[in-house]
């Protein structure tokens, strides 16, 4: 099984048109995704490989089915293509895009509690069920299908280092979900935790942190009380200096909150099994899944 996409999913691709968003879409469709539709102002009634595309989100959904949506659009224009999708009725939400102000997002946040819809992301490389759908950016040829282990990361490079240790050592995923690393997202570790202990498929959960807020800390005290299946974690940015943003906008380190070793405290205190040397993770995760 699976969590958020499977093979029923059929999505909606928001800036079709655009470089990032035709690249990624013909990477999706490749991999075996089932995009029935786009969306770019202005060009409705043309197509991109057979792919109706509509002028607007709602009139792509009425006419497609479309059950989720995939966000390929400009920062400025982001917050709005969010909210778009989730008035029309998508209940899945993944935006890809990078650089979305902070007070936009936390409108978009507001306003997703009165429709009912799951964002992931933004600044994240989406989510893949592997053999099932890919919907996002990763590189679906290092994922392994069959299960049994989830993953869930806040950084897009790091899930990929994990997903490609896990395939080499036989390890196939339920789920792989980067979250994104920016301030303010629509989905936590909590709610992706959540959602694989639920999952009759997922024996073992993997979920890498960085430096930067309290999601970790809070994932970690949720693990201790709510969580049966083994937890396997790593933190990104042992050697950050305080005060200064590393890589993602969420990644920095402010007073003595949100340091590295503070969140590997918090995750051993929760029971999770955390792996100092991402060079051997997959080892690592092999040792304790086995185990399990």
């Amino acid at each position: 099984m699976s969590i958020f996409v499977d093979d029923a999913t059929r999505l909606v691709v928001q800036g079709i048109t655009g470089r990032e968003g035709l690249f990624h879409t013909m990477q999706c469709l490749d991999y075996g995704s089932r995009i029935v539709a786009g969306v770019t102002p202005g060009k409705g009634g043309t197509e991109v490989s057979a792919i109706p595309v509509f002028n607007t989100v709602r009139a792509a959904v009425d006419q497609t089915a479309a059950n989720a949506s995939m966000i390929f659009v400009p920062p400025a224009f982001a917050a709005d293509a969010i909210c778009e999708a989730a008035d029309a009725g998508v209940k899945l939400i993944i935006c890809i895009t990078e650089g979305i102000p902070v007070l936009d997002m936390l409108k978009v946040k507001q306003y997703l509690r009165l429709t009912g819809a799951r964002l992931i992301g933004p600044n994240c490389p989406g989510l893949i069920s592997p053999g099932q759908c890919k919907a996002g950016i990763m590189p679906g040829a290092i994922h392994k299908p069959g299960g049994p282990i989830g993953v869930v990361s806040r950084s897009g490079t790091l899930t990929y280092e994990v997903v490609h240790q896990l395939t080499r050592q036989g390890i196939g995923q339920t789920s792989c979900i980067g979250i994104g690393g920016d301030p303010v997202i629509g989905t936590s570790f909590i709610d992706c935790l959540a959602a694989f202990e639920q999952d009759p498929a997922t024996r073992g959960i993997v979920m890498v942190g960085e430096i930067g807020g309290n999601a970790e800390e809070d994932a970690a005290l949720y693990v201790k009380e709510s969580m049966t299946k083994p937890v396997v974690g790593f933190i990104a940015g042992l050697t950050a200096p305080p005060g200064r943003r590393m890589g993602h906008a969420g990644a920095i380190v402010s007073g003595a909150s949100g340091t590295a070793q503070g969140k590997i405290a918090a995750m051993r205190a929760g029971g999770i099994h955390v792996c100092d040397d991402l060079g051997r993770l997959g080892e690592f995760c092999k040792e304790i899944f086995n185990h399990a």
